[in-house]
């Protein structure tokens, strides 16, 4: 019997590094069987979607699952574990525990941390039998498969006997056990006598093999699109997979509807494989059927041809297995699995590369268009000193193959320039329909309440009585043209009428005053030449109601670099659709952050009141998110009401040298020639701080940083952060703040304290730089941050 466990993810998990997150893995343990996941860096919601295999041998054991920190320099640290008897899930309905949410346990009672998170998990009996045994090996490792990173292969020890007898349910006898062991030498050398079979080739020996099994026969009954029809209906909305690491090496916009393309290069009645095959000289082509596995969870097939031989390497056989992670009809993500078992070290590792389908902008036709993206990584199943010299090779064979993939896919479909299409931020923005309304509609719908229709109705019914009565007599202190209430009665209802229309006359004003300020700014062209950034502001959700009315009249304002933009004022809206579009003039320096508030308009001479307010920052956001977000509002008007805004941003810079011309400016300010950066050093300092693509180093510094103790560490310098970092033994510090934080920078002379080096405070202004407070020294009772950096030469104009 063999035990499945799927390790899909875990939530909730504690942060055990310096840096607030965790590294976490999962480590499974099954008597002596043991396998573990992938490692999943700076997370505290790990996803694996790995599955594990164990033969099970005995019903009392235990199954062992825990999950740790994965540390450079210590050992790891240990999150949570939980443990689950064998005969547990052998007693279960249908022999499954199912998918289930399991809280992590601590090792003892007396661990600190209480709250180790939950682990979603899949057990499981395997309910597919076979007539082939896999005897344990020596070291009793399970087999293990993963829909993202592929089926990792047995160790070489591990012996594959073909046996024709079936599997009896029932434990074997002492005879039994005596004939296997004189029979298993007999079987090890029938098998090495054929062909050698390697367990990593399992699953493809099997497919291609043709058996008349019933699984074969259901197959062939459902077609492609039948296939792709059905997991559109299972698909439960995930995102399209991200870009694999080793890097793109195809991103393409094609002529045709994501389905065709889908179809055109995966479908089984397709011809495309077999003719790049032919163009790329591999021989001895077999395309396997797509077949559903795992209880039908995914669907896979397997692609196998001998290879072209090349200068440097002798021509060889390669299997790939393709399985579909996503399709929903729009979206296609497929994985390929490669295994060269033939090649030099080909047991180590696997290429993996992934295939991305996803919607491109409609064309100027109507028609739909494709974006294909497919990236690439080498998955190492085994630690090996020939690491760079595989990744390597294999990056130049994947070049040059996807090269002919290019080359014959635009034979079959019309590649599109995008320049041809527009860009996704023209496409998007043309979308955008303003709400055209003329002046009497909105009138009608703003005076369309209870004060002006019962004010109006009470006028009329004054005229009408001035009109019927006869002028009364002078009395009391009455003069002629003076006629004063004569009872309390009248003296009630002029009061009233006077409250009335001061409201009434409010609302004119302020409705006046709005029909003003209806947004100019709106579809006013940028410009100048530089940093251009665009806001489409879509539409509202859930904003406070402040007025008498149970509504409130919201208007927007965009803050960004010193310079605002406002919107229209919608009247009496919760939820007020805009669909208005803002573009700022172009700007020398990269803007950091965008402030947004919401305000609700109360008349010419009562100030706005505040309905919520967002800032969204351009170094922690990628550029490429912020075209189509909900931002929530902050404050406590919204968060009581879950106020949010719909935005559409867009970040691009007009300039060709946008690095060089930074510098050069730099340089006339400070009189001092400033090194430019290599593109590696700049992808470094980008990673360290997690930046967008466009920030760029321009100096770093070796300093002290002065807390209780000092620090040792870096300084950088960039156009819009200062950043430090230390890394001793292991305990990192990091952090960063931006320039406009900034609200003074003093220099501290030397002294003898300091060893004769002078020291940088730099102070943040009220409110600022929150995410870095645990680099200050200091920080006052109006909120600012103060930052001493301690440097080992002394500071020049252009340093500061």
């Amino acid at each position: 019997m063999q035990l499945l466990v799927r390790v899909i993810e875990a939530k909730d998990i504690p942060a055990l590094d310096p840096n607030g997150f965790s590294d976490p893995y999962v480590k499974l343990q099954l008597g002596k069987q043991r396998c573990r996941s992938k490692v999943v860096k700076k997370c505290l919601n790990p996803s694996w979607c790995e599955e594990f295999t164990f033969k099970v041998d005995d019903l009392k054991e235990e199954l062992l699952i825990s999950v740790l920190d994965e540390d450079k320099y210590f050992n790891d640290d240990f999150i949570g574990q939980i443990k689950v008897p064998v005969n547990q899930v052998f007693e279960s309905q249908d022999k499954s525990l199912g998918t289930a949410w399991y809280t992590l346990q601590p090792k003892n009672k007396k661990s600190k941390n209480k709250e180790c998170g939950e682990i979603l998990l899949t057990i499981c009996f395997s309910q597919n039998n076979t007539s082939f045994d896999l005897p344990r090996s020596t070291s009793d490792s399970p087999s293990r498969s993963s829909p993202l990173r592929g089926s990792s292969p047995m160790r070489s020890e591990d012996v594959i006997s073909v046996t024709t007898k079936e599997e009896k349910p029932h434990a074997p006898t002492l005879a039994s056990r005596i004939a296997q062991i004189f029979n298993k030498n007999a079987d090890s050398i029938s098998v090495s006598s054929g062909e050698a079979t390697d367990a990593s080739e399992l699953p493809e020996t099997l497919d291609s093999v043709d058996q008349p099994h019933k699984s074969d026969e259901q197959t062939s009954s459902v077609d492609f699109e039948e296939m792709m029809k059905s997991m559109e209906m299972r698909d439960q909305g995930g995102e399209v997979p991200s870009s694999l690491s080793g890097g793109i090496v195809l991103d393409q916009l094609y002529g045709t509807s994501p389905g065709e393309l889908n179809s055109m290069i995966f479908s089984s009645d397709s011809i495309f494989l077999k003719s790049l095959a032919d163009l790329q000289g591999s021989t001895d082509v077999q395309i396997g059927p797509w077949k559903y596995e795992n209880n039908d969870e995914s669907l896979k097939r397997v692609f196998s041809y001998i290879k072209a031989a090349s200068k440097l390497i002798k021509a060889l056989k390669a299997i790939e297995e393709h399985t579909y992670l996503k399709a929903d009809g729009k979206n296609f993500a497929v994985l390929s699995v490669v295994s060269t078992p033939d090649a030099p070290y080909g047991k180590s590792f696997k290429p993996e590369v992934l295939y991305c389908i996803t919607p491109g902008p409609e064309l100027p036709s109507g028609e739909q268009s494709s974006r294909l993206e497919v990236s690439w990584r080498v998955n190492f199943l085994q630690s090996t000193m020939m690491k760079g010299i595989i990744e390597g090779g294999a990056k130049q064979g994947i070049k040059d193959s996807f090269d002919q993939f290019k080359e014959l896919l635009s034979q079959n479909v019309k590649p599109l320039d995008l320049k041809d299409v527009g860009s996704e931020r023209d496409q998007l923005l043309a979308s955008l329909q303003v709400e055209h309304q003329s002046d009497k509609k909105l009138a009608v719908q703003y005076f369309a309440n209870f004060t002006v229709v019962s004010t109006i109705l009470m006028g009329l019914y004054v005229l009408t009585h001035i009109w019927l009565a006869t002028p009364s007599t002078i009395q009391g202190l009455e003069f002629v043209g003076l006629d004063l209430p004569d009872s309390i009665g009248e003296l009630i209802v002029c009061g009233a009428l006077v409250l009335q229309g001061k409201r009434v006359l409010e609302f004119v004003s302020r409705f006046m005053q709005a029909r003003v300020q209806k947004g100019s700014d709106h579809g006013i062209k940028a410009q100048g030449d530089g940093w251009l950034l665009t806001v489409a502001l879509i539409e509202g959700s859930n904003l406070a109601a402040v007025d008498s009315s149970g509504f409130s009249d919201p208007y927007v304002v965009f803050t960004c670099n010193g310079k605002t933009r406002t919107s229209s004022i919608k009247f009496q809206k919760p939820s007020p659709l805009w669909n208005e579009i803002f573009e700022f003039d172009a700007m020398e320096d990269p803007p950091s952050v965008l402030e947004v508030e919401v305000f609700d308009f109360d008349g010419p001479f009562d100030e706005a009141t505040s309905l919520g307010r967002a800032e969204i920052n351009f170094l922690k956001s990628n550029i490429s998110d912020l075209s189509d977000i909900w931002i929530p509002l902050q404050g406590k008007l919204a968060q009581a009401c879950q106020s949010k805004l719909h935005l559409r941003i867009f970040l691009n810079n007009t300039r060709v040298n946008v690095v060089k011309d930074y510098l050069t400016k730099m340089e006339k300010e400070v009189g001092k020639k400033i090194k430019l950066r290599s593109p590696q050093t700049n992808s470094a300092f980008q990673k360290l701080f997690a930046l967008p693509p466009e920030e760029f180093l321009i100096n770093d510094f070796s300093c002290h940083l002065k807390r209780k103790m000092p620090l040792q560490g870096r300084l950088f310098l960039s156009a819009r952060i200062i950043g430090f970092h230390a890394d001793l033994f292991g305990h990192k510090t990091k952090f960063f703040f931006l320039w406009e934080d900034i609200e003074d920078v003093r220099v501290i002379p030397p002294t003898l304290s300091s060893m004769g080096s002078p020291i940088v405070v730099m102070t943040l202004w009220p409110g600022k730089g929150f995410d870095a407070r645990h680099g200050a020294r200091t920080q006052d009772d109006e909120g600012r941050l103060k930052f001493h950096f301690h440097t080992f030469v002394s500071f020049n104009v252009a340093h500061r």
